[in-house]
């Protein structure tokens, strides 16, 4: 298949209408298009089409009991789609939609197993990225989108990181710049009495129980990789976010982290082994071997989240053997950020 990858930048108006009609008509008819959200680029397809969602899964490699987020761009779609709308997600959807939150709901039967990994719940959120609230309004129908990436990998931020992964997979990729935000959406169920963080992310803990009052944190966020559950929501039972080199995560005081970190950068060079560090700002001059990233300063997370893929996808291009991360405290943003990274580490975490 020949994958078509349009840079929407560089096209005047008329001709991004006729572009996105062109996706638009791809998605009715049962195929995939990927496209950039505020948060990474997710993968669409017809939402309603179990054959369309099943396409999704094989692109991605990805377990069939994963459930797929359904993205719409009007409040009118949920109706369509969920079967009752509590007044808590109401509040939510007043003050974080469109934005990176998405919620869970009993589903009403339009809407396949296939879509939702087998569940009686489909997870839904409105994006607020121009190319993506475009894109579902031309398609006319809510579209299924995990991030655009072979399963189990970091998630893409760029079109030209979706090409890695999907030229030759699928229809075509719009190409609307790099993501601003760069980690994945808060998933929240909404089906419990006491609504249920499943997936941290940009809305965090603390912005949700100012809103809400009562919320609580999912079990699952402690899961380990290859327990056995049904998952509730994307990114909660399987590996994640990895890059292809081991990666361990070295948690505790900075200064404290940075020595444990030289200490085992130069046991593996001693190996023979290439090795990259995960780092901030902050700490970057506290490591002189190894191929040193940093993801942003500690004093604004904002920017961690916004690099941490890319730079484990660079590391895989420059095939490191090896990786060293820091860690981040996890309240707030960190929440979000730590779940990615113990992901990505597959749960390798020594403590200093």
């Amino acid at each position: 298949m020949d994958t078509k990858i349009v840079n929407l930048q560089l096209l005047d108006e008329k001709e991004q209408d006729a572009v996105y009609e062109e996706a638009a008509g791809v998605i009715r008819k049962g195929g995939l298009v990927a496209f950039p959200t505020e948060t990474v680029y997710g993968l669409g397809a017809n939402a309603l089409d179990e054959q369309a969602a099943a396409r999704i899964y094989a692109a991605k490699g990805r377990p069939s009991d994963n459930p797929l987020i359904a993205h719409i761009s009007r409040e009118e779609q949920l109706e369509e789609i969920a079967a009752y709308i509590p007044e808590a997600a109401r509040i939510l959807m007043k003050n974080y939609w469109p934005g990176p939150l998405t919620m869970i709901f009993r589903k009403k039967d339009v809407v396949p197993r296939g879509t939702t990994g087998g569940l009686d719940t489909v997870a839904v959120r409105m994006p607020d990225h121009p190319v993506a609230k475009r894109l579902i309004d031309a398609a006319g129908v809510p579209i299924a989108a995990p991030s655009a990436n072979i399963s189990g990998k970091p998630s893409p931020t760029t079109a030209q990181r979706t090409a890695e992964d999907m030229d030759g997979k699928i229809e075509m990729i719009l190409d609307g710049g790099p993501c601003r935000i760069g980690i994945e959406s808060t998933i929240v169920d909404m089906t419990e009495e006491v609504p249920v963080i499943l997936r941290p992310g940009f809305i965090t803990f603390e912005m949700l129980e100012e809103l809400l009052g009562a919320v609580r944190k999912d079990k699952a966020l402690d899961a380990k990789e290859g327990q056995n559950f049904r998952p509730k929501a994307p990114g909660q039972k399987y590996r994640h976010y990895a890059p292809k080199a081991p990666m361990t995560l070295v948690e505790g005081d900075v200064e404290n982290a940075a020595a444990k970190i030289r200490e085992l950068t130069e046991v593996s060079v001693r190996e023979g082994k290439k090795v990259g560090i995960i780092c901030t700002d902050e700490t970057i001059s506290c490591y002189e071997q190894g191929i040193v990233k940093s993801m942003g300063s500690r004093a604004r997370l904002e920017s961690v989240a916004h690099n941490l893929y890319e730079i484990l996808r660079e590391f895989d291009e420059a095939g490191v053997e090896v990786i060293y991360s820091e860690a981040f405290p996890s309240d707030e943003l960190g929440f979000a950020v730590m779940n990615r990274l113990v992901k990505a580490a597959g749960h390798k975490e020594i403590q200093v």
